[in-house]
């Protein structure tokens, strides 16, 4: 194989291979003596069959297969004896004209990774925020517990339902005077204000008492799933077995046995196990930027546009993404569009922090063990239907590519994890909104780190609210059919820069879609 070097500037590399015809050939002749006992042919027996023969029948097939393998091999040989290290990929093309019996000719086109001194990291010092857990934040979240978990009692029979009353009712629903699957139910319990009816039916309740035998007519949204149901209007009768009113809520040992467990005292300490572990993520995400900000700011040095053009459209494609959910479309647009320039150096500066941990990691022997890896690729696969679980990890464990994007995140909390163990620590106990303050300042220690612009701000929710989930609902298929679809929840609108180039995650293939569960026809 000849080599040809065209081009050596700066992190681009550009080079003409060509292969001979006879080592091309020389390769073809010896796949056909390795096939030849395995080929059947009429007239010779099992293994006899002439190489000649052989290859006029399967030549042709041998010889692409022989390029194929050769071309390949010749890009791997390529890299180890020019010593390089590719960023991505390299781009190979085979020169127009090739015919069987001619040398083969390709260039190959490879951006390397730069050459980066390790940089020492002697010296480090950090700061770690920590948030004690106090008793008025404790209360709150029992509170919030409580609140979840409201029970009811039965109200007088002379009470009329109001906002907040819990109904216990039957009911029939018809549209044009013909009952519809999904709309019958015995004993449903509806809350008056909870929203969790089609539009106008808990509307129609208040001021219902025990026993009362109502019909109600509500017409079901445009976008109701069930298609021969949108936009219907229906009556349905309804029978009031019992109007309920909220009962107080003890916190106490036996809310927490109700719970299931053993008491009080143990309700308090789980919940102020799960503060202090939010508060703990909060922490590590306060120092983590500090660290980066800190080697970011030391480190200057030129990094492969292909990786970093790979990044920023990562950045872009959630930028837009986020863009097309605004009410607004257009003008979020706009206003991202005028923001581009900044979000390619975001770009350039996680993909030299990417690097220069990478490098931190090899020279301090930081390494992902063979079962952390199964481990991701195990983890990875559930995102999966299971029928095809298989079959991407088969294709995981054969593609190093993928692999790398498996791998990098892992590798980079190692990294980061080796280097707050070398660092000079010292500690500071702050409040919760101190914390947060901090990280809202590291995010964007440069003008290359701004936020997404153009995104109105939720009203702020109180500490104990924040990463709270909603309760898991029952299956679609235990709710009465005069019950609307849960609403689908707002994607929460970090947009792609705000992590400035600090906790840059590999990229994932997105879920394989979970079949559509059934639902009961009237449901919203």
């Amino acid at each position: 194989m000849q080599i040809v070097e065209n081009t050596n500037e700066g992190l681009k590399r550009a080079y003409t291979l060509t292969i001979t015809a006879k080592d091309i050939d020389d390769k073809v002749t010896a796949e056909v003596t390795k096939v030849a006992p395995q080929v059947r042919m009429p007239g010779f027996r099992p293994g006899k069959v002439p190489a000649n023969l052989v290859r006029k029948m399967h030549g042709e097939a041998l010889h692409a297969d022989v390029l194929n393998n050769t071309l390949r091999e010749s890009v791997e040989q390529l890299i180890r004896d020019k010593k390089l290290r590719p960023a991505l990929q390299p781009k190979v093309e085979m020169a127009e004209g090739y015919e069987q019996g001619k040398d083969a000719e390709l260039t190959v086109e490879i951006e390397v990774l730069p050459e980066i001194e390790a940089p020492s990291i002697d010296g480090l010092k950090l700061e770690k925020l920590n948030v004690p857990v106090s008793d008025a934040e404790l209360d709150e979240a029992l509170g919030k517990i409580a609140e979840g978990q409201k029970s009811y009692k039965d109200a007088p029979k002379t009470k009329k339902a109001a906002d907040g009353d819990q109904l216990i009712i039957d009911f029939v629903g018809r549209v044009d005077g013909e009952e519809f699957e999904g709309g019958k139910a015995e004993e449903a319990p509806l809350v008056i204000g909870a929203g969790q009816f089609i539009p106008g039916f808990e509307e129609q309740l208040t001021g219902a008492k025990t026993g009362d035998e109502k019909t109600i007519t509500v017409t079901f949204p445009k976008d109701y799933p069930a298609e021969h149901l949108a936009g219907k209007e229906a009556e349905f009768d309804v029978t009031v077995r019992q109007v309920k009113v909220e009962a107080d809520t003890k916190i106490d040992d036996d809310f927490a046995k109700a719970l299931g467990l053993e008491g009080i005292d143990k309700l308090k300490e789980l919940v102020k196990g799960q503060i202090e572990q939010e508060s703990a993520g909060l922490t590590r995400t306060q120092m983590k930027r500090q660290l980066l900000d800190t080697l970011a700011a030391g480190h200057d040095f030129d990094v492969p546009p292909s990786m970093v053009d790979a990044e920023f459209d990562q950045i872009w494609n959630q930028l837009t993404q986020e863009a097309a959910n605004e009410e607004d479309t257009e003008k979020a647009l706009k206003e991202i569009e005028a923001e581009k320039d900044d979000y390619k150096r975001i770009a350039e500066r996680r993909v030299r922090l990417g690097l220069l941990l990478s490098e931190i990691g090899q020279a301090n022997n930081v390494e992902i063990s063979q079962q952390e890896m199964q481990m991701l690729i195990q983890q990875a696969a559930q995102q999966y239907r299971p029928e095809d679980r298989d079959r991407f990890m088969e294709y995981v464990r054969n593609e190093p590519m993928a692999q790398a994007q498996l791998r990098a995140p892992l590798y980079e909390d190692k990294v980061v994890d080796f280097l707050f163990e070398k660092a000079e620590v010292t500690e500071r106990e702050v409040t919760r909104e101190e914390l947060e303050a901090a990280i809202e300042a590291e995010e964007a220690p440069d003008e290359s780190a701004k936020k997404a612009p153009a995104k109105k701000k939720a009203p702020a929710k109180k500490t104990a609210d924040k990463d709270k989930k909603a309760p898991a609902k029952k299956g679609a298929d235990e709710e009465p059919a005069a019950k609307k679809a849960p609403a689908k929840k707002a994607a929460a609108k970090k947009p792609a820069a705000k992590k400035a180039a600090d906790d840059k995650p590999a990229a994932k293939k997105a879920p394989a879609k979970k079949a559509a569960t059934k639902k009961d026809a009237a449901k919203k």
